[in-house]
């Protein structure tokens, strides 16, 4: 039952009719699994902990950066550095001391996806990447429990969720395979407006508790896209794919491990003539004083001026194809970037052009600080 306190802290969910004090209890009696603990996970996170969802698991491997920030409102200047379950749930235990919170600090795999999402009654994906939103997407089916999706892009935001048990489509319909490596470019590249992400994440919220409490419309078979410079919504219908590899007709995906969830969730570049070197032999060679190499960053200015390497030249990514006559054919060329994506892309530039001796550094600056 929901102890004197409770009452008190959700008396404003006691007065509505559709929810009241079994609605509360179906709350606080849920569980919801969140992948991602970054701008979309920030947002419903602190809504869905404030609403008094019973049980949230957060999975996110990574460390708080200070570019999070301004989107990220599990996180802070004095966690920078830290790791994003530690500081989220800081956050959210004062958000609500009733909270159960199950920390998962490590990537969402094929190799765990199953055992984490089965714990769990609707799972919430906050993940920035394709292959992890495929796996998420798989492995919902798998289990029948929704996907409440939502993705985000500079100011534009989407949002639907996914339940073909519940007769509608899954992610796979509406993107049937993985786009290819470096076609589109991620947050860190493109960059997002910090508000969004908080817009689109208690939406998730909203539809999570939906689901929770059986009430309203759920947006299954249709997906709501967002533009926040025009301030308008729209909403197109998302058909069930009949010929959909994984709940059409005739599936041939029956597993959490296929070609899409194992594919890097870096969606690296991989062209068998481009060398690759890590962020650890990249700093053997600076401190042995002995890099004999052009050492290209092809970040933006600003991510150059919050810290970068003194040996490194910067031209950004867009400006490389203006630069690429004056760089040497001669030299090895290391690229490196915020994470190995558009460092990858530098290189299959470079040698398109005929650069033979270009090297991208795995993992870039995200790896480099961590040594």
């Amino acid at each position: 039952m929901l102890s004197a306190a409770e009452k008190a802290r959700y008396s404003r969910h006691l007065l509505i009719p559709e929810i009241g004090e079994a609605g509360q209890l179906c709350l606080k009696k849920s569980s919801v699994l969140l992948i991602g603990a970054g701008g979309l996970g920030s947002s419903a996170a602190l809504y869905l902990a404030a609403a008094g969802v019973g049980r949230v698991g957060l999975i996110d491997p990574d460390t708080v950066d200070l570019s999070n920030l301004h989107r990220q409102l599990l996180h802070s200047d004095a966690t920078i550095g830290k790791s994003k379950l530690d500081s989220a749930a800081v956050r959210l235990r004062e958000t609500n001391p009733h909270l159960v919170l199950d920390l998962h600090p490590f990537r969402f795999t094929p190799e765990n996806a199953i055992r984490i999402a089965e714990n769990y009654d609707i799972i919430l994906d906050g993940s920035d990447n394709f292959s992890t939103r495929f796996l998420a997407n798989d492995t919902a089916f798998l289990l029948k429990k929704p996907l409440v999706y939502g993705a985000i892009h500079r100011f534009d935001g989407q949002l639907t969720v996914f339940a073909p048990h519940l007769g509608g489509p899954c992610y796979r319909c509406l993107l049937p395979e993985i786009p290819a490596p470096g076609s589109i470019p991620s947050c860190a590249e493109a960059g997002v407006l910090g508000v969004l992400p908080g817009i689109i994440g208690s939406w998730q919220a909203m539809e999570v508790i939906k689901l929770i409490l059986g009430i309203g419309d759920p947006p299954i078979g249709e997906i709501l896209i967002y533009d926040a410079l025009r301030s308008s919504f729209r909403s197109l219908k998302l058909a069930r794919d009949h010929a959909c590899r994984l709940c059409g007709v005739n599936p041939t995906i029956t597993s959490v491990s296929n070609t899409e969830t194992l594919e890097s969730p870096n969606c690296a570049i991989h062209n068998p003539t481009m060398q690759t070197m890590t962020a650890a032999e990249l700093k053997a060679r600076l401190d042995s004083g002995k890099l004999n190499a052009l050492l290209i960053d092809v970040r933006e200015i600003d991510e150059w001026e919050m810290d970068h390497i003194p040996q490194a030249k910067l031209i950004p990514l867009q400006t490389i194809p203006a630069h690429a006559d004056a760089l040497p054919k001669d030299t090895e060329i290391i690229i490196h970037c915020k994470a190995g994506m558009r460092s990858a892309r530098a290189c299959e530039y470079l040698i398109s052009l005929g650069f033979e001796n270009v090297t991208n550094v795995t993992g870039g600056m995200d790896a480099f600080r961590k040594l």
